[in-house]
């Protein structure tokens, strides 16, 4: 974890989650799958006037009504629990009853109208069982997992959970906590929010985006049937074109949250721009050149190291810009002990030669660090440092008691004298073209190769289980990553990366095998038909790549 020294934001307690549980109540109608929504009151604590699923708190009283209840083989106690209490809560709140009699059938209007639904979650299970019904728990099957976010007042770890509507039942709302029980297909509830009439929150609108893909009710509780949710999520929330954005931990801006504001903080602006630096830590500055396009997404990454005690490590200078270089230059307050390339290629190593002659005419001249550039390079990517670095070298930055140690990771792949740095002391890694965010790098032989870059992964998941690296910084995209052992951390992310390459392999081996006698042209339609043809000639080269490194394990 980085120190706490270097943490923008002073550290704060994030409000203790309760537990609870909703449930997602579907139905098949006549344009497909549809769920079952209410609107909650305009006076409720939390997310007030939201259309919802029902659920509320988990009592103590649930976990007492197990003998009450039916459960799965594989279902855990924890997961019964949790469906126990989310029948209760769709029964007080909207008159639902997923209960069975003994002969199998499900409780009906005369059931429900005998019970109490203002009882006390206490005696819910045991009136159900007086009148011969036993909770039909083995029915509701997990399909999310929710924690509010860490901003927020109130915060729930709450599993969505979800069930097939009783066919000879009417929800019938409490008019005290919900309001309106709506039928809406997932697409549907999704525009309306959109239009502006059907206020959804967050988790609502997440879930319902997945929900969207499935056709019936039998898809989803199929897709359910592992026992383990689709996800788990404690989202995450900045500002982007002035406005409060929330986001998952697969999404791309979700790292540098986690990084920047690692309580809940919302403080930190995601708009890309090139003008100022933005500060990542207090000691890690990202200045983004100008040069968008489709190879550079929102531009190359310049990253600054250091304080005005220790001087500064300049990393990946970009495009010989001047206004670029200059902006690094004033971040650093003139002050560059390094300038580091994590590569040749020209949207990374040309500025390093006038970055340093500017620093020369200020009266100090950093040494260009980094590996020349080899001779498979292409003529543009011609690099050659005033000093080679080693692998597993240190560059130490000093002062006023501080330090800063970047380490060297020789990392060939992407390019043949890639490299990438960790910085010890906050366990972060500048990754280069190595690993990026948004999108999966080009291998582009003969400079890139796809198997040293295969082989480099490992080494940079070595190096993260050496310093307990959370996160990764891209030369291009938002940071990557998330809290040690928290989903997409930087080894999974790392993990998921590898996997995506060797998906992708198998998908070229089985067209090579196919298709043996077809040309580049024809394998790389068919292996990347889920790539937009328009990048069918990028995709050319990584596609180069894999075949060589197939036929060289043939």
């Amino acid at each position: 974890m980085a120190r706490t020294t270097q943490l923008l934001h002073p550290a704060r307690t994030a409000v203790a989650v309760r537990p609870a549980a909703t449930v997602l109540l579907l139905r098949d109608g006549p344009s497909g799958l549809e769920v079952l929504m209410t609107r909650r009151s305009a006076t409720a604590s939390f997310a007030p006037g939201a259309y919802v699923f029902p659920g509320g708190g988990i009592d103590a009283a649930d976990a007492q009504a197990h003998p009450h209840a039916r459960r799965r083989a594989t279902q855990s106690d924890l997961h019964l629990t949790q469906a126990i209490a989310a029948i209760r809560e769709s029964f007080e709140e909207l008159g639902i009853l997923l209960a069975r009699h003994a002969n199998g059938q499900m409780a009906n209007a005369a059931d429900i109208a005998a019970l109490d639904r203002q009882a006390s979650g206490d005696k819910f299970a045991s009136q159900c069982a007086a009148r011969g019904l036993t909770l039909a728990a083995d029915e509701v099957f997990v399909l999310a997992h929710w924690i509010t976010d860490r901003d927020l007042p109130r915060r729930f770890d709450v599993p969505f959970l979800v069930a097939r509507m009783p066919d000879a039942q009417t929800p019938v709302a409490d008019e005290q906590e919900q309001f309106e029980p709506v039928w809406v297909r997932p697409a549907d509830a999704l525009s309306r929010h959109e239009a502006g009439d059907f206020f959804i929150i967050f988790p609502t609108i997440r879930t319902l985006e997945r929900l969207q893909h499935y056709a019936t009710v039998d898809s989803v509780l199929a897709a359910c049937a592992s026992e383990q949710p689709w996800f788990t999520s404690c989202p995450r929330a900045g500002w982007l074109a002035g406005q409060e954005v929330r986001y998952m931990e697969h999404e791309q801006p979700f790292g540098e949250l986690a990084l920047t504001c690692p309580d809940g903080q919302i403080a930190h602006h995601l708009d890309w721009q090139s003008d100022q630096p933005v500060l990542l830590l207090k000691n890690v500055q990202r200045l983004t050149a100008p040069n968008p396009g489709v190879m550079t997404g929102p531009g190359t990454n310049s990253y600054l190291v250091g304080d005005p005690d220790t001087g500064y490590a300049a990393i990946d200078p970009g495009p010989a810009d001047p206004e670029h270089l200059d902006r690094l230059w004033r971040a650093a307050g003139g002050n560059i002990r390094h300038i580091v390339c994590t590569h040749s290629h020209p949207d990374h190593s040309p500025g390093a030669a006038p970055l340093q002659a500017l620093c020369a005419q200020h009266g100090h001249t950093p040494p260009v660090l980094g590996l020349s550039s080899q001779p498979t390079a292409r003529a543009h990517s011609s690099f050659t440092p005033d000093r080679e670095l080693a692998d597993g070298e240190l560059l130490v930055l000093q002062g006023n008691g501080t330090t800063h140690t970047l380490r060297v990771v020789h990392t060939p792949g992407h390019a043949a004298n890639h490299l990438c740095l960790v910085l010890e002391e906050d366990c972060l890694l500048f990754s280069g073209d190595h690993v990026l965010n948004g999108s999966t790098t080009v291998i582009d032989p003969p400079d890139g190769n796809m198997a040293d870059y295969l082989n480099s992964l490992d080494k940079l998941l070595a190096a993260c289980a050496q310093n307990r690296i959370e996160f990764i910084l891209p030369a291009h995209g938002y940071v990557l990553g998330n809290l040690w052992d928290e989903a997409h951390d930087a080894r999974a992310c790392i993990t998921h990366l590898k996997n995506h390459r060797l998906k992708r392999e198998a998908k070229i081996l089985g067209v090579m095998q196919k298709h043996p006698n077809a040309s580049m042209d024809d394998w790389v339609q068919l292996a990347y038909d889920d790539v937009p043809p328009r990048l069918w000639p990028v995709a050319m080269r990584s596609l180069l790549a894999h075949v060589e490194r197939i036929r060289s394990l043939a």
